[in-house]
């Protein structure tokens, strides 16, 4: 359900409450909660239109100051309510303020102002008007309900407002009849609250197991990094943003040297054991926006943006000698494995995800031709002569153990 568009979150203290979705509801989906109550303008204007037209023929009817002011009152905030959306929907692709908290605030005016024109129909006893508004505000109850279900508490408000006051207004008909309406409404009332608690308890379930889904699809089940797919994401969204910026990033293709050794003599478990500890160790060394992926068996790479080939060198030198630490086995054998690095620059001349991952493969190879647990560093040259090698005593391409 991500659109792209970055929605405000409430800050005020009322509206935080109103739009709460349980306390077991994650940041990024109670996020996309909060995007859903935008709608789109062509939604939107449904509800405005009607009721603009409802309050409309009342006071052309009855052009009586009650009847006036309901619509006087639906035309500012039809305009005002409006503008907003329309700033926040032009503002959420750029992530910048959506005025989330008026937006709310002027949807519950609204939801006031259709419960004022029915309260005014009932206390005239004009039983046309008041038939005309009290379908009306039947009609926008269900509608509040059903658009509005990601934040339930703001659909129990805003349906009080509208048909709240028309138990209030049954007060002044002098007619006896008009006492079901204290049975009604908040019959109606209570369900529809119970609808939209019921709704968004469904959709938030449905919103993290879509969540679920989707890093299963792009996370390696062994280590918990990126797979392939989630790799081939991240590369694409890099080398994209990065066409219009001058700084760089780096990509390093890593593979363990002799790993097949360490599966052949200690088994599959060690050897799956000795890729997870590999991972964490990779995980450690990264920042929040890195990505570390598994693309299979024992290659790995690592997507750092803001990066210089000489910063990504350095990197591969720390990836190399933290790699080189033993690894505890869980017979409590130790084991030692090292690792082969090509680094591709991710710059100017060199901005596809193909073209990234071709340069780098290129520097793996010619690491691997030179006896491995070493890197190199292509920047889309034959060889630039930019490499580095761990010490001399560690040079050696046989597993150790200890």
């Amino acid at each position: 359900m991500d659109t792209g568009l970055k929605f405000s979150l409430p800050k005020w203290r009322l509206t935080r409450w109103l739009t709460h979705s349980g306390p077991d509801t994650p940041a990024d989906i109670r996020a996309a909660l909060i995007a859903s109550l935008f709608g789109t303008l062509p939604i939107f204007a449904g509800g405005v239109i009607n009721t603009l037209m409802i309050s409309g023929v009342v006071a052309w009817r009855r052009p009586e100051p009650l009847y006036v002011s309901w619509l006087l009152l639906e035309v500012v905030l039809a305009i005002v309510r409006v503008m907003v959306l329309r700033t926040a929907l032009r503002a959420a692709p750029k992530g910048g303020n959506t005025h989330t908290d008026l937006y709310i605030v002027l949807a519950l005016g609204w939801a006031f102002s259709v419960g004022y024109g029915v309260f005014i129909t009932f206390l005239n006893g004009d039983w046309l008007a008041a038939t005309l508004a009290g379908v009306s505000c039947g009609a926008m109850a269900g509608g509040i309900c059903f658009r509005n279900y990601g934040a339930p508490r703001l659909v129990g408000v805003m349906i009080f407002l509208s048909l709240g006051p028309m138990c209030l207004g049954a007060l002044f008909t002098g007619e006896y009849v008009t006492a079901i309406v204290f049975i009604q409404i908040p019959f109606y009332l209570v369900s529809m609250t119970i609808a939209s608690h019921r709704l968004n308890r469904i959709l938030v379930s449905t919103m993290v197991a879509e969540r679920a889904s989707k890093r299963r699809a792009n996370e390696d089940a062994l280590t918990g990094l990126a797979n392939r797919t989630g790799l081939q994401v991240a590369l694409e969204r890099v080398c994209a943003s990065a066409r219009g910026q001058d700084s760089d990033a780096a990509l390093l293709y890593m593979d363990m040297d002799d790993f097949k050794r360490i599966n052949d003599t200690y088994g599959h478990a060690a050897g799956d054991q000795v890729l997870v500890t590999i991972a964490q160790r990779m995980r450690a060394m990264l920042r929040v926006d890195d990505v570390a992926a598994r693309i299979g068996g024992d290659e790995f790479i690592v997507l750092v943006t803001g990066i210089d080939a000489t910063s990504a060198r350095r990197l591969g030198e720390h990836l190399l000698l933290d790699a080189l630490q033993p690894i505890a086995l869980a017979d409590g054998t130790r084991v030692i494995v090292g690792l082969s690095i090509g680094i591709s620059i991710i710059s100017a001349a060199n901005r596809s995800p193909q073209a990234a991952l071709d340069s780098a493969d290129a520097a793996l190879y010619r690491a691997k031709a030179r006896g491995g647990r070493c890197c190199e560093v292509d920047n889309g040259k034959v060889d630039d002569g930019q490499q580095a090698s761990v010490a001399d005593s560690n040079s050696s391409s046989e597993p150790a153990t200890a």
